[in-house]
């Protein structure tokens, strides 16, 4: 077994039977009890062990289906092409709010009763789920409280006060936002909404693994990114009731295995966290009732570098003409890496689940992805400091297909030679290979040539491969 993935509990093989879960609420209780205390968040009904019933989700996806649009699923023929396999993408990005939390969001909302309508509700959100409950809160005439801190998006922030949300911003990460909304809470009395945990939230996101179901004719396998657990909790309840033999993927940031850690201790505990382009995903512990529910019911779960992120949003963009957040796309991400090679020629959805990402972010994004997929060349190089001395650079780059996107000289710090200029350059390439051959010529031609961060693709044979296959369909377009 690979260090990108992690053993999960037993497999169901059948339907899923709910004669042993009281009728009054639902749920049932987790049967072993948790010995040791978790990082579990401060509300009664996030730290029981409550395992979500597929009849919490059914009974959400009729709750919600007035609000709620149902998201296109479509097969990417390109993508399909490129990874060897049937691929489907759920476009939960063009929800209003740019994401699946709204589903979650509004069966919460629904099920608050009379008396905490009037109290309002609260949670601490750095983006997605701020918004869902923001919007669907103004729509349910449910005053919504949300707790941003101050690393969260000044987009994100903004958009929740256009929808009428009290918005505070507080703390330098989602924890201390956290602990500030429960201070809140026990001075208020507001209800407090866990993102990723409560079982409401987990049942409404459960909705996606009923809508794919009835989407694609039998799927072989869903790939769900993985945060906090909630969403791949309801939609593995979901989907193995309706299709007892698909498997279901867990994809999670590297820099953030919190599931992968949970997965080895036995429950939920504290992983460490790094800053992610998925940072929707960056969840230091999972939940509890969303990790007892999935456990059983999770096949496989991997891990995807920061490399492979990037080069997914960047594939997106120029495949499908899809904006998606680095959260959303790191089930692509595990695809293109070669990490699910099993798939090969299954019948496989992917979860886009957000559309949420700052443009500065994409920017930086697309950049970094152009460069692992070898098609960004940065480099310094000694030219004479003469008339001609520069030209002679730009018109070999020029001649030989590469296009410059930045140049700058420094003479100031070329002290052996008072005649010569140092030219920092940053060229963009058709692909790796034309990056070879634009680093070979440069070497050729010039004594002095530093290439800076080259991406090696050399190891990875199954990358390589698809990357190919990827080039010959742009080429045939």
């Amino acid at each position: 077994m690979s260090n990108s993935e992690a053993p999960v509990g037993s497999k169901r093989k059948s339907r899923v039977s709910d004669k042993d879960t009281p009728s009054t609420n639902h749920v049932k209780r987790h049967p072993v009890p948790v010995k040791e205390p978790v990082m579990a968040e401060l509300a009664p009904e996030c730290a029981a062990g409550i395992i979500v019933k597929f009849r919490d989700v059914t009974a959400a996806a009729y709750r919600t289906k007035s609000g709620i649009q149902k998201t296109p699923l479509v097969k990417s023929e390109a993508l399909s092409a490129i990874l060897g396999c049937e691929l489907y993408l759920k476009k939960e990005y063009e929800l209003r709010t740019g994401s699946f939390k709204e589903r979650g969001a509004r069966n919460a909302l629904l099920k608050l009763t009379d008396e905490e309508r009037k109290k309002g509700v609260i949670a601490a959100s750095a983006g997605n789920h701020a918004l869902a409950l923001a919007y669907h809160g103004g729509l349910l005439d449910v005053t919504v409280t949300v707790v941003m801190p101050v690393v969260a998006p000044i987009m994100k922030i903004s958009q929740c006060q256009e929808m009428k949300a009290n918005v505070i911003v507080h703390g330098a990460s989602i924890a201390e936002a956290k602990d500030h909304a429960m201070t809140i809470v026990e001075k208020s009395g507001q209800i407090y909404i866990n993102g990723y945990d409560h079982p409401d939230i987990i049942s409404g996101q459960g909705t996606i693994g009923l809508e794919i179901c009835s989407q694609v004719e039998d799927v072989d396998a869903i790939i769900v990114p993985v945060g906090g657990g909630g969403l791949i909790a309801g939609v593995a309840v979901a989907a193995k009731n309706m299709n007892p033999d698909v498997k279901i993927i867990g994809v999670e940031a590297v820099r953030c295995k919190s599931f992968t850690e949970a997965l080895k201790a036995g429950k939920p505990v504290r992983a460490a966290t790094h800053v992610s382009l998925a940072d929707g995903l960056a969840v230091p512990t999972v939940g509890l009732n969303a990790f007892v529910t999935a456990q059983p019911l999770v096949d496989k779960v991997v891990t995807v570098s920061e490399k492979a992120i990037a080069l997914a949003i960047l594939r997106l963009i120029e495949i499908e003409k899809a904006v998606v957040e680095g959260s959303g796309v790191v089930g692509l991400a595990a695809l293109m890496d070669g990490l699910l090679p099993e798939l090969a020629g299954k019948k496989v959805v992917t979860i886009l689940c957000g559309g949420n990402i700052d443009t500065t972010v994409l920017g930086r994004c697309l950049e970094r992805g152009l460069a692992a997929d070898g098609r960004l060349l940065s480099f310094t190089v000694v030219v004479k400091d003469a008339p001609g001395g520069m030209n002679s650079l730009t018109q070999m780059l020029t001649d030989s297909g590469a296009s410059i996107k930045d140049i700058l000289h420094e003479r100031a710090w070329l002290l052996e030679d008072v005649f010569a200029v140092r030219v920092r350059c940053m060229v963009e390439t058709r692909n790796s290979e034309h990056t070879e051959h634009v680093k070979s010529m440069l070497a050729s031609n010039f004594r002095h040539v530093e290439f800076i961060g080259m991406c090696d693709h050399s190891t990875d044979t199954r990358r390589q491969s698809v990357v190919a296959r990827h080039l010959d369909l742009l080429q045939l377009e």
